[in-house]
């Protein structure tokens, strides 16, 4: 006998109701996507329930796998057998006997066919006195078990857990539509894309790469946070962005106390032209409030005057270390701190404006005109698509 089945239980989807249909299916779509690399596993439905059918595969690698898809609260190894009270009896011991550090059990039966011939509390004591007689060394303890078996009797079969691993909980990514992540290679943006994916956002990336003054590695870490990211979700599509020209403009034309304000609003003005482009709803960021002089109120409030685009900020009320234990429990933070500069970090003002004007910045802007570099950009972005597995270049994969 052996665990052949995983048992996914759901969370704050549960809650969805007339809408519950689209999430689950969405969840399954996920779980399979992230699972087809095993031939023989398959997944399937019940009533609150999703399975994923081992079918000879070790568990192992498939719950590592499923413990990184959004939309699941907590998972469970399961043993599949026919309702015949004895083969439950044989399933319930061999499930307890796997389980770690049993000195205490309890059982739970829950008789979701109420065709099956033996009442819940009835089936308890059953299975709680076979376990007791097959045992040495482990009691019953209903209010502070080691180990609680769960029995659920249903119409087709019956499934038996020994024990629960958490999962991320969040909604399924693809559930809340598409936002376009400013991936800059710090801490901070791939934890604000990790916390939109839980909230069921699929996220492609933008980054603003300035050659000679930012290097290859540079661009290569932020593929590698993407690639991070990617394990959390789906394929992610990354566009880089030539920034070098208009970010030279910028910091020759431009007073220095507000040329990074004018950088920023330059950023999402070719943000917003992807977006159209690819048919995404919203900007995601990793900004903070008042973290640095680009993200005080008055920063924001200047800089959101050039996109009517909905600016998803998760990071805004975070401390910083808050921020870094999340990077930390998502894999990111060792790659984060590599020593290659962004774009946001080779041009620093000495003293930039911490409450730039609109008008004033409109003001400047109107004193030079950078149409034609900020199109030269827009031009000239590569599309790269990354998943958890490798990187695929588009620009060059579309010529084959």
């Amino acid at each position: 006998m052996e665990f052949d089945h995983i048992l996914i239980r759901y969370g704050e989807m549960a809650l969805k109701g007339k809408n519950i249909k689209q999430f689950i299916n969405q969840l399954q779509h996920n779980v399979q996507q992230k699972t087809k690399e095993f031939p023989n596993v398959k997944v399937k439905r019940t009533q609150g329930r999703m399975f994923v059918l081992l079918n000879g595969h070790e568990p192992e690698p498939i719950m590592e796998k499923c413990k990184r898809i959004f939309g699941i609260q907590s998972l469970s190894l399961a043993i599949k057998v026919d309702n015949e009270v004895e083969k439950i009896k044989e399933a319930a011991l061999y499930a307890l006997t796997q389980a770690d550090n049993a000195k205490k059990f309890k059982v739970t039966v829950k008789r979701i066919n109420k065709d099956f011939d033996v009442r819940s509390q009835e089936m308890n004591q059953i299975l709680g006195g076979h376990l007791l007689t097959n045992t040495e060394g482990i009691t019953v303890d209903v209010h502070h078990p080691d180990v609680e078996v769960k029995v659920e009797i249903r119409k087709e079969a019956t499934y038996i857990t020994s024990s629960v691993v958490p999962g991320l909980g969040g909604l399924p990514v693809g559930t809340s539509g598409k936002s376009l992540l400013l991936l800059s290679g710090g801490i901070d943006s791939p934890v604000a894309g990790y916390l939109a994916m839980k909230r069921g956002v699929q996220i492609e990336a933008i980054h603003f790469h300035s050659p000679p003054y930012t290097s290859e590695r540079a661009k290569q870490k932020v593929l590698d946070l993407a690639k991070q990211l990617a394990k959390f979700g789906k394929s992610i599509q990354v566009h880089i962005v030539p920034f070098t020209k208009l970010q030279q403009e910028i910091f020759r034309e431009m007073p220095d106390a507000y040329a990074m304000t004018i950088m920023r609003r330059m950023m999402f003005r070719i943000s917003e032209k992807v977006c159209e482009n690819e048919s995404i709803l919203s900007l995601t960021t990793g900004e903070n409030l008042g973290q640095v002089a680009s993200q005080t109120m008055e920063s924001m409030h200047t800089i959101n005057e050039v996109t009517n685009y909905p600016i998803i900020r998760p990071l805004v009320t975070m401390d910083k270390q808050e921020v870094i234990e999340i990077s930390h429990q998502i894999g990111t933070y060792e790659t984060s701190i590599l020593p290659f500069e962004d774009c946001c970090t080779i041009f620093v003002p000495k003293s930039p404006k911490t409450k730039p004007r609109r008008d004033k910045v409109k003001y400047y802007e109107s004193t030079y005109d950078f149409s034609q570099s900020i199109q030269e950009a827009i031009d000239g972005i590569e599309t790269i698509k990354i998943t958890d597995k490798k990187a695929v270049d588009e620009s060059f994969s579309n010529l084959l």
